[in-house]
């Protein structure tokens, strides 16, 4: 069975960011941000392929390639970025958990973000003792249960088709909508994911040995982001029609906790429990996804790692420093998705230009039409940011 990577790197694509973001932008502007999901995620399966790829092909980690490129300064500066992108991711993702255990159990928001990164601390010491294929299953179940838990209410009152057809065609509605859009693309196209799918691979399959055993695992990769990026994908655009049918105008729907309330209100305490679930999933496996990406991205760059108990501290402060001083934990998940947006280009360039290389890549170098498709993605990319920045400071 060669699937299973890209299902690891999937999960981040539908992290808590991911749930605040999406449902902040259906709930505000009902169908109106739907391309914007769906051009992203074309974008991630794109870019999760030649992540993937990397490893396979040269049996290292983008990390570990970038850093053979940049001098010592250089590399350290790279580093203290990828850093601090992953830091962010781990803010959204032990948020998310807290919020999700406050909504099922009553547990504090603080102690919650405890529990949600003891827990993955142990997800993670599991890895390391029996092996990368049982942690793929865990995270596959709880994708499954993300699914479920977030898709469950579009049975109950599904959204109109004309609206979701009208909702493909780019638009913005002033600058609020281009922070959401490009909360959206940093909560989908995750740097952290980017640098973490070469070592998924690498880990899973090695080095190729010929260029049969090459071309099998590429062929096999294929399908692996395909299914991977489809379910999520699948996810993230029921997360924002649930919000466009069920929570547009509604009052307090502006926190994923009013969100909750007002989804058992129009769907029933079952569904609630469902999406309660489904966050609480989204939440402890995203934490696990994104401790092992701030791991590879150490490795790779400084040829130095830390034990995965000190890591997990180290980056859960930041989160645990918010939910202490009882800032918005749902604004904190939004911004924190729109400072990854700011990552994406730190990692999609050298991804870009290291996959063009045939001296690294030999046979499997990118074709003319890759080259430009994601020279593409990161002028989008880019573009975005630039018309966030500048449509703030003009607001």
């Amino acid at each position: 069975m060669l699937l299973g990577p890209a299902f690891v790197a999937a999960i981040a694509y539908v992290d808590p960011g991911n749930v605040a973001a999406n449902l902040t932008g259906g709930a505000t502007y009902g169908y109106l941000l739907v391309w914007v999901l769906v051009a992203a995620n074309l974008m991630a399966a794109l870019v999760q392929y030649q992540s993937a790829k990397v490893g396979i092909v040269t049996g290292q980690t983008l990390p570990q390639l970038i850093g053979k490129r940049l001098g010592k300064t250089p590399r350290r500066l790279f580093w203290a970025q990828a850093e601090l992108v992953a830091i962010a991711t781990d803010v959204a993702e032990v948020i998310g958990g807290a919020i999700a255990l406050n909504l099922l159990l009553g547990t504090p928001l603080l102690a919650g973000g405890l529990i949600v990164g003891t827990i993955s601390m142990l997800m993670l010491a599991a890895q390391s003792k029996y092996g990368q294929r049982p942690f793929e299953f865990v995270i596959v179940g709880m994708l499954a249960i993300i699914a479920v838990g977030f898709l469950a209410g579009l049975f109950a009152r599904p959204p109109d088709v004309a609206s979701i057809v009208g909702g493909l065609i780019p638009r913005f509605d002033g600058t609020q909508s281009v922070l959401l859009a490009a909360s959206m693309l940093g909560a989908t196209v995750m740097p952290h994911a980017i640098y973490v799918h070469s070592a998924l691979a690498r880990d899973r399959h090695g080095m190729a040995a010929t260029v049969h055993d090459r071309r099998r695992l590429l062929h096999a990769t294929r399908w692996d982001v395909v299914t991977a990026l489809s379910i999520a994908g699948v996810v993230n655009i029921g997360m924002l029609l649930l919000a466009a049918v069920n929570l547009r105008d509604v009052t307090g729907t502006d926190t994923i906790g009013g969100a909750h309330a007002a989804i058992e209100t129009a769907l029933g305490p079952a569904l609630g429990l469902f999406f309660a679930i489904g966050l609480l999933a989204s939440g402890l496996a995203s934490t696990a996804v994104g401790s092992y990406a701030g791991a590879t991205i150490m490795e790779g760059l400084l040829s130095f790692r830390i034990p995965v108990f000190v890591r997990r501290v180290v980056t859960m402060i930041p989160a645990l420093i918010i939910l202490g001083l009882g800032a918005s934990p749902t604004w904190a998940l939004v911004l924190s998705q729109v400072f990854l947006s700011f990552g994406i280009p730190f990692a999609l360039v050298p991804l870009l230009r290291i996959t063009n290389d045939r001296a690294v890549m030999g046979g499997a170098v990118n074709r003319a039409i890759v080259s430009w498709l994601l020279a593409l993605v990161v002028l989008l990319v880019v573009a975005l940011n630039v018309a966030l920045i500048v449509l703030t400071v003009v607001a």
